[in-house]
């Protein structure tokens, strides 16, 4: 079956959605969008709800679906071009800075949050504390969905889009076509072809590898961001309340002592819970996440500490890389691994007994007891026994002998498609945009280089 589109979209998540938002808005182009995954009402995870080990689904609903891995993310809007991305790159900081701004209003017109974190006097205070242990707190404005509320509002785009333009689920795009330089289409699994003037790759981390591949097939050139691997911890609520009562979302960045590697905190999720998704694919990987919600409260607090790790030539794999570190937690583990900081420090493995005995007990009720020295390579570990010592001494309690570390946390964005400020490739009229194509790595980034390759459609259009 052959059918022909002005614009198709590949990837229903933020970046998927924010370009249609924009082109239904400026023009009356025919215009589909494809998403491997199934609609957000009928998202799913038996796993989640019902416990048990992560069956590693061909198609994750965590990660796969309409409104992207987003809508099960705890939709911290981050009002700042400084983190979440690298679009800076290529519209420069007072571009990025006034497309945040009108991707922001565009969150407000759907239902987000007015309340708005990260402002005020005591940022200063808590920029000055870290300074004398030696972190960098990058202070930014930031809206909390909520888990629950990020659904809602993606829900209420979608219903905004449907009857605009055709949406179609459960299908996974295959080959991009090309014509004497130029985009010609999209092939499906299905073995559909639709053929467009403009297409729009869009498919999230979860697509990365698949995006990588398509850009292999087409000789296009491809750059690595630095490769991010680690762990995600969790603590009582009350360790970090005195920061995230003001921030919410706590950026803290560290240079290890001895690899002067960056270390970063990400996805602080004050009262939330830790999580599994699965990275689908030939051979599919098991990582953690953490989310939160806006009106369920756990008593735990957990984060991400990441370090990111440069490599130069001949490596050109950071994809296969970090699916690598998590596959050894998966093989050891048949998931997710969780260690007691206080057996890592005293070089032992944690076991259920010690688990059971420890003052918490871990949200992610799935993860098997375990030791992280067998999966993290000694430069990502030793940097971040350093980072969470030098948490403690600004906010005590960090390094508990109780504290939960849970392994692995990998961020497939590793990959990033040589583009122009539209964000279009050497291809023409081919666009790449959102996390898995290495632009961004947060809902408003994302969202905003949809918004990008809109403008630069409608531009050439006319």
């Amino acid at each position: 079956m052959t059918k022909k589109y002005d614009v198709v979209i590949i990837g229903g998540g933020p970046a998927g959605i924010f370009t249609a938002l924009e082109l239904v808005e400026q023009t009356n182009m025919s215009i589909m969008l494809i998403e491997k995954g199934k609609d957000i009402d009928r998202r799913k995870c038996p796993i989640r709800d019902n416990g048990g080990a992560c069956k590693s689904c061909l198609v994750c609903n965590m990660v796969c679906g309409l409104g992207g891995a987003g809508a099960f993310s705890d939709g911290k809007l981050t009002l700042s071009g400084e983190v979440g991305g690298w679009l800076p790159d290529y519209l420069g900081n007072a571009e990025t800075k006034s497309l945040i701004k009108y991707v922001d209003n565009i969150y407000l017109k759907f239902g987000a949050s007015n309340k708005l974190y990260g402002v005020g006097e005591e940022v200063e205070e808590l920029e000055r504390r870290s300074s004398l242990v030696e972190l960098r707190l990058i202070p930014v404005p930031i809206r909390h969905l909520g888990t629950e509320r990020c659904q809602s509002v993606l829900k209420t785009m979608r219903d905004h889009l449907k009857s605009r333009i055709n949406i179609k689920l459960k299908t996974a795009a295959a080959k991009v076509m090309v014509n004497e330089g130029k985009v010609s289409g999209i092939e499906t699994e299905d073995g559909d072809y639709y053929e467009c003037q403009y297409l729009v790759l869009a498919p999230g981390r979860e697509g990365s590898e698949w995006l990588s591949n398509q850009a292999k097939r087409l000789n296009l050139t491809m750059h690595n961001n630095p490769v991010d691997v680690g762990i995600r911890v969790e603590v009582p609520s009350a360790v970090l309340e005195s920061i995230t009562n003001v921030l919410y979302e706590v950026k803290l960045e560290y240079l290890s002592r001895n690899f002067n590697d960056r270390i970063r905190t990400f996805c602080m999720c004050p009262g939330g819970e830790v999580i599994m998704e699965s990275t689908g694919g030939a051979e599919p990987v098991v990582s953690v996440n953490g989310h939160s919600y806006a009106e369920k409260h756990t008593g735990y607090t957990n984060f991400a500490l990441l370090v990111s790790t440069s490599f130069t030539k001949p490596f050109h794999e950071p994809i296969a890389y970090g699916k690598y570190i998590a596959r050894l937690a998966n093989i050891l583990s048949g998931g997710i691994l969780v260690q007691r900081w206080g057996d890592l420090i005293e070089g032992r493995r944690s076991t259920p007994h010690s688990i059971a005995r420890g003052m918490l007990q871990p949200t992610l009720k799935s993860a098997i007891p375990g030791d992280l020295s067998f999966v993290l390579p000694y430069r990502h570990l030793t940097g971040i026994i350093d980072m969470i010592q030098t948490m403690d001494k600004l906010v005590p309690g960090v390094a508990s002998r109780h504290s939960l570390l849970y392994g692995v946390e990998v961020k497939f964005y590793s990959s990033r498609l040589q583009l122009n400020n539209r964000l279009e490739t050497e291809i023409r009229n081919l666009f790449a945009i959102g996390d898995g194509a290495g632009v961004s790595r947060g809902l408003i980034q994302a969202s905003a280089s949809g918004i990008v390759a809109a403008r630069a459609i409608l531009r050439s259009h006319g």
